[in-house]
């Protein structure tokens, strides 16, 4: 998979109100730059979905299980996360629904986001939704009869199932691995999905599938207005090539625009209220696609980007540089710093340094805490030396490097903006 295709890229998560921005730069959005960017999640679905579906023992409707957890040999992915382990599936419940097992997993974090086709959240059923004592869950496409136990309904027939499972440290993947086993999933046969255009095919060919897309997973009642302006591209009939090719590239053009368009609050880029459920936010739900497919709703996980030396998130010092946290994180599940070095393409991938840390979290070992409890955390190329060490998160030996900060389960405060964590700071 390459780098915008899978999990949550802090980066795209806190770009402002994409259309307003363009429109304030006195750039109108071409109809067709409205179609293109409005199909981008179903190409970006169906482009996922055709490379899971090539590793081994993959099928539709059949969970993977990712058994390892990323360091800094992992290059597959932007931004891979040193906390959870992964299980994916894509599902068809055009024939009927899928059944989901949980085990018991007591206090241990754990999520299953349930995704249609333009990716939202139909649901994510978890430690926060369900509990730690497992149960069955029935998975029903539209149109659909409710059979089955506890019903999960999925707007569109063709979906992504992403489960993730926290991993406490290194000596805990093998339990992680029992848990990961006692997630089963059933569910009707199905044909390997045809296949698509990707987003950087011509616009001739990638309408030609978001129709197709559309027409195997029919969009919402409430997106019929953009439908209907739009339907000159996306709809039925032939269309202007000329005017295609111009809205693809404008297109294109908005998601370059966008991708330096974050706004940095006290040091940190938030995500957006409405990400992962994003209603008629057509554009912001396309950046989402294109830099952070898969992301979860705000009220399960919030990634934090900070601004960096740059205020464009990336840090370039030698020096050393600090991150206080408070003693009461405002969350109720985990949380955690990673490091990344930058590379000259814009990809974001674990460091490596003498303590193999990719990240700090409330799960590492030995960490100094200040009298009150709250944290220092030392961020730099060198070891600081002394107590400090305890709590240092390497930075590559040369180069920028970008550092994101996890929060799982975040409480009313975070969500709402009464609580905003301090900056990083140069020392």
């Amino acid at each position: 998979m390459n780098r915008r295709q899978l999990f949550l890229s802090a980066g795209a998560l806190g770009v402002i109100g994409l259309g307003a921005a363009a429109v304030a730069q006195g750039l109108q959005i071409s109809t067709a730059a409205q179609a293109w960017l409005y199909a981008l999640p179903l190409i970006e679905m169906a482009t996922t979905r055709a490379r899971m579906l090539k590793a081994p023992g993959a099928a539709i409707n059949r969970l993977t299980h990712g058994r390892t957890l990323s360091d800094h040999a992992a290059r597959a992915v932007t931004t891979p996360n040193n906390d959870t382990l992964y299980s994916i599936a894509f599902l068809d419940l055009s024939q009927g629904p899928a059944t989901l097992t949980v085990p018991a997993t007591g206090a241990r974090y754990w999520s299953a986001a349930v995704m249609d086709m333009f990716t939202n959240n139909n649901a994510v059923l978890g430690l926060r939704t369900v509990g730690g004592e497992g149960g069955t869950f029935t998975l029903i496409g539209p149109g659909q009869p409710s059979k089955g136990p506890n019903p999960v309904r999925v707007a569109t027939p063709h979906a992504w199932l992403l489960i993730r499972t926290l991993v406490n440290d290194a000596a805990d993947v093998p339990a992680v691995h029992k848990v990961q086993d006692g997630f089963v999933l059933t569910g009707p046969k199905a044909a390997a999905p045809p296949t698509y255009a990707g987003r950087d095919a011509d616009a001739a060919s990638y309408f030609d599938s978001a129709r197709r897309l559309l027409a195997a997973d029919p969009a919402p009642a409430v997106d019929q207005k953009l439908l209907r302006k739009t339907a000159a591209f996306v709809g039925v009939g032939p269309f202007d090539a000329g005017a295609a090719e111009v809205g693809a590239d404008q297109a294109r053009m908005i998601t370059r625009f966008a991708k330096g368009r974050q706004t940095f609050i006290d040091g940190w880029a938030y995500p957006r209220a409405n990400l992962g459920d994003y209603g008629q936010d057509y554009i912001y739900r396309a950046i989402v696609a294109l830099m952070g497919l898969g992301a979860l709703p705000v009220a399960e996980a919030m990634y934090m980007k900070a601004a960096g030396d740059d205020g464009a998130g990336l840090f370039t010092g030698d020096g050393l540089y600090r991150l206080s946290l408070p003693a009461d994180m405002p969350l109720d599940g985990f949380w955690s710093l990673s490091m990344y070095e930058a590379t000259d393409d814009g990809q974001f991938f674990f460091t490596d340094n003498p303590l193999n840390r990719y990240a700090i979290s409330d799960r590492t070992a030995g960490l100094k805490r200040n009298a009150d409890g709250s944290l220092d955390l030392w961020i730099g190329r060198v070891d600081p030396g002394g107590d400090r060490t305890a709590n240092w998160l390497p930075a590559p030996k040369t180069g920028p490097f970008a550092m994101y900060l996890r929060t799982y389960l975040p409480r009313p405060e975070l969500l709402d903006g009464r609580f905003r964590f301090k900056p990083v700071e140069k020392v």
